[in-house]
């Protein structure tokens, strides 16, 4: 039987830190929302989403406590502009993906070029959204602990935000 460390490793810590900024991020949009879909049967889809992503933030907040040097506390920086510009870094990256996905499931070379054009754009926009999140101080992406801070802040801020179920 192999012998594990008692932490992370540094690649998991940060597909953990993408996930938690992620889901975080959804969590708010869709609780922001909720109250405003009138149709039954999609509000009750948006409240099963909401909990679902609960559940998995508190889940995945707590390998926190084993991530590569961890010591956090929670940072006194408003959301603000961070949680617009990463909710554009999210949307950037989400499209590069999507973008390379598709190409690979294009047959007609046309829409190809088409595709492969606009990949580009997305990540250059990409490139541009976290250069001003960077430059700004809002992901400091070289800085492991305060990345993690910043995730629990956020993730903290998220799980706190109230809703109407109906």
């Amino acid at each position: 039987m192999a012998d594990y460390p008692n932490h992370l490793a540094w690649h998991e810590t940060l597909e953990v830190h993408e996930l938690v900024a992620f889901q975080s991020l959804g969590l708010m949009k869709l609780k922001e929302s909720v109250g405003e879909i009138k149709d039954k049967e999609l509000r009750l889809l948006y409240v099963t989403a909401i909990k679902n992503l609960e559940k998995n933030i508190h889940e995945l907040l707590k390998f926190y406590k084993i991530a590569p040097n961890p010591n956090m506390d929670y940072d006194s920086r408003k959301l603000g502009t961070g949680f617009y510009s990463g909710d554009l870094l999210v949307f950037a990256k989400t499209a590069v993906r999507n973008y390379a996905i598709a190409i690979t499931e294009t047959a007609t070379p046309v829409l190809r070029e088409t595709l492969t054009e606009q990949l580009l754009k997305a990540i250059l926009l990409h490139g541009e959204v976290y250069e001003y999140m960077n430059e700004n101080g809002l992901y400091p992406s070289y800085d492991l602990e305060k990345l993690l801070k910043n995730d629990v802040r956020i993730a903290t801020k998220a799980l706190d935000m109230s809703y109407r179920e109906s």
